[in-house]
């Protein structure tokens, strides 16, 4: 499987943007997916996670209300939506791909398969 994650860039406080990430080889419906993020010198730290199916979300308490992700598996695309922003989510986001939501949150060291990574920037 080969993600490939964009959008992003820089972002005034409560502003928006959207996050893609096209599985470029593999089929989208096989998998979970989700979204994390990483700040210099931070560990990488789970964001937002959708099932196979899509009925079922999981978000971090920091992004909850304001991000969203969905998928669409006709595009084979991923998407996190963020409004809100706010200069704490300044970071690079990866989206991932495993079998289940649940473990993806829990368990993020068990996830095989990772983007390269887009940069947010949120300006105060």
């Amino acid at each position: 499987v080969q993600l490939q994650a964009s959008g992003g860039g820089l972002v005034q406080a409560g502003g928006t943007t959207r996050l893609s990430c096209v599985v470029s080889v593999g089929t989208l419906a096989n998998y979970a997916m989700g979204w994390f993020r990483q700040t210099p010198g931070a560990e990488r730290e789970f964001v937002a996670t959708v099932s196979r199916s899509g009925s079922i979300t999981y978000y971090a308490d920091a992004v909850k209300g304001r991000f969203t992700i969905s998928r669409d598996d006709a595009f084979n695309t991923v998407y996190l939506q963020m409004n809100n922003l706010r200069p704490e989510d300044t970071a690079v986001y990866y989206c991932a791909a495993y079998y289940d939501a649940w473990t993806m949150r829990s368990s993020p060291e068990t996830i095989k398969f990772w983007g390269q990574g887009t940069e947010v920037t949120v300006s105060s």
